[in-house]
């Protein structure tokens, strides 16, 4: 059963019609890449699969057991958020308190699931940190293990390598394919198209009035690709 299916979603922003009758389904051990023009409705699909948003029209339904608190999801960093004055285990086990309900204080589960993915994302050294004091790099394998902490099953991740340089990129999204591989579903927002043809099983492409959604290979055999590229996958 799908994690996440849509049928016939519409979506608003401002009063203006943003996404019109979005179709489309999101598997266990999918990794879903949505790219597309700026304006095309990205940041308002991933507020609807946040339950943030409610859709003009059409249905949004979880299923396979995922509870929306279940999501594990990676915003993009605003300046304020990079300044955040916390420590880096603070940061990561937050990702347990939609979980935790009235509980006052982390389980030993709790404790030890943060430890598990500060060590899964290579960050255990830096626990006692604060986080305003971490690269750019380093505060996003941050975020990712706090995602990580609320969610077994589904990561949703908003432009997770903006602002990176290439080698930081290449290493985080080497990671993201290795919790992919690992049985966790991703959906990824992202304008790297390359990225999203080398990591990606699903394409789902946002235009001003329309969308695509399949597979990478039929993504490519689409006149939709060169819209994206510029005929540079088909040549």
């Amino acid at each position: 059963m799908a994690l996440i299916k849509t049928e016939n979603l519409t979506l608003s922003y401002e009063n203006m019609t943003v996404i019109k009758e979005l179709s489309f389904e999101v598997n266990g051990g999918d990794y879903l890449c949505i790219v597309g023009e700026n304006g095309s409705g990205k940041s308002t699909l991933i507020k609807a699969l946040l339950s943030l948003k409610k859709p003009e029209s059409g249905s949004l339904e979880l299923g396979d057991g995922l509870k929306r608190r279940e999501i594990g999801y990676l915003p993009q960093q605003t300046g304020a958020q990079r300044d955040f004055p916390a420590g880096v285990g603070e940061v990561v086990i937050s990702g347990c308190l939609n979980s935790r309900g009235i509980k006052p204080f982390y389980s030993r589960r709790e404790k030890t699931l943060a430890a598990e993915n500060m060590e899964r994302l290579g960050i255990a050294g830096l626990k006692k940190r604060s986080y305003r004091e971490l690269s750019g790099g380093q505060q996003q394998r941050v975020l990712l293990a706090r995602a990580l902490c609320a969610t077994r099953k589904l990561l949703l991740l908003d432009e997770p390598v903006s602002g990176l340089d290439p080698m930081v990129t290449a290493e985080l999204y080497s990671l993201i394919g290795d919790i992919n591989k690992s049985g966790v579903t991703i959906i990824m927002v992202t304008h790297d198209i390359s990225a999203a043809l080398k990591y990606a099983s699903h394409i789902l492409c946002l235009k001003s009035d329309s969308w695509f959604f399949g597979t990478t290979d039929e993504f490519i055999q689409s006149d939709v690709s060169d819209f994206v590229t510029g005929g540079s996958v088909n040549g």
